[in-house]
C-alpha cells in the first residue's frame, strides 16, 4: 500500500468535522485538495469511507473503524515528531566560553571539534582570555560559562573540578638539566626563570610551589604568552615552568618536576545561575571528554 500522512490526515480531519470545506480550513489546504487526498485513500483501500449528501459527510462502518484507530495512532506520531524536533532544536544555536590561554590552546579545540561533529547546528565561540578577564566575563554574563586555574574562594562562582595539569619544566635540550628524567624542584634554585605574568592563573601556584621550598626565584623575564616565553628559552635566555597542557615547540623538551605540583582546572559559571540547556550540553562534553582519557580526578 502507499498511504500517505496527509491523505491520513485529510481523512481525519474530514470524518470529525463531517465537513469537507471545514475541514479543509482546519488543515489550511483547498477543498479540492483534501477531497482529491480522500479519493485516492478510498481508491488505496478499495474500500468506501465516507457516505456524502448534500449536507453532510458521514463516515462508513470501516470509516468509523479506521478513525478510532488512526486517530490514536496520529496523536502518538505528532507527539513523537514533536519530542525529535524539540530534541534538533535544543541543538541549535551558540555558547560563548571564556577560557584562560593554555587552556584554549591545549584542551579547547578538540571539544569544539567533537561539538562540531555531533552537534552541526551548534556553534561554541571561544574567548582566548586572561584568568583576570575570564573571571570577569563569567562575573558579568558575557559568556555562558568559564574554563580556569584555581580560582579564588569568593563565593561569586558555582564551580566544578575538570582535571589537575601537573607543571613540568620546559628548557632547551642542551641545558644540563634535559639529561635529567625528572628534575627535583630545588635544581631550580638559581637558575634564570622565564615565567608568565600574574594575569595568568598559574603565576601564583608556581610561585608558591617555589617559596614552600625556599627557592629564591631568579625571574629574569614575565610573558603574557607560553609561545613568548618558549621563544626566549629557545634563545637561550632561561628555562621555565610551564603546564603540561601547554606544551612547547619539538626544539624544546620537557621534563617532569618532583614533587609533583599541578594547578586544578576548573569549569565556573555564575552562582546560583542555571545554565542554558545547550551550555549544559558542552559543558558535560567537557566532562565527558576529559573523563575518556583519565583526566578526570578519582
Amino acid at each position: 500500500m502507499n498511504i500517505s500522512l496527509r491523505q491520513l490526515r485529510a481523512f481525519l480531519a474530514v470524518a470529525r468535522q463531517q465537513h469537507f470545506r471545514r475541514a479543509a480550513e482546519s488543515l489550511h489546504l483547498s477543498q479540492p485538495a483534501v477531497s482529491r487526498y480522500i479519493a485516492d485513500l478510498e481508491a488505496e483501500l478499495g474500500i468506501r469511507l465516507f457516505d456524502r449528501t448534500t449536507r453532510e459527510v458521514l463516515p462508513t462502518d470501516a470509516g468509523r473503524y479506521l478513525e478510532s484507530a488512526i486517530g490514536r495512532v496520529l496523536d502518538e506520531l505528532e507527539g513523537v515528531l514533536s519530542h525529535v524536533h524539540s530534541e534538533s532544536e535544543r541543538k541549535r544555536g551558540k555558547v560563548h566560553i571564556a577560557s584562560v590561554p593554555t587552556l584554549s590552546a591545549g584542551l579547547m579545540p578538540r571539544c569544539i571539534a567533537d561539538c562540531a561533529t555531533r552537534y552541526p547546528e551548534l556553534t561554541i565561540q571561544l574567548h582566548d582570555q586572561a584568568q583576570t578577564m575570564v573571571l570577569d566575563s563569567v562575573r558579568g554574563g558575557e559568556v555562558d560559562f568559564g574554563v580556569a586555574i584555581d580560582p579564588p574562594l569568593t563565593g561569586e562562582f558555582d564551580s566544578e573540578r575538570l582535571l589537575r595539569d601537573p607543571f613540568v619544566l620546559v628548557c632547551r635540550p642542551d641545558h644540563p638539566l634535559a639529561k635529567l628524567d625528572r628534575v627535583p624542584w630545588r635544581k631550580l634554585q638559581g637558575l634564570p626563570l622565564i615565567l608568565l605574568d600574574y594575569s595568568s592563573g598559574s603565576r601564583r601556584l608556581i610561585d608558591h610551589a617555589l617559596a614552600s621550598r625556599g627557592i629564591e626565584a631568579n625571574v629574569v623575564q614575565q610573558t603574557g604568552h607560553t609561545f613568548t616565553t618558549y621563544r626566549m628559552v629557545e634563545a637561550g635566555l632561561g628555562i621555565s615552568v610551564s603546564p603540561a597542557l601547554a606544551p612547547p615547540p619539538p626544539t624544546l623538551v620537557t621534563r617532569p618536576l618532583t614533587p609533583q605540583e599541578s594547578r586544578e582546572v576548573v569549569l565556573i559559571k555564575r552562582r546560583q545561575r542555571s545554565l542554558s540547556p545547550l551550555a549544559a550540553l558542552v559543558w558535560e562534553r567537557l566532562r565527558e571528554l576529559t573523563r575518556a582519557q583519565g583526566a578526570l580526578p578519582q
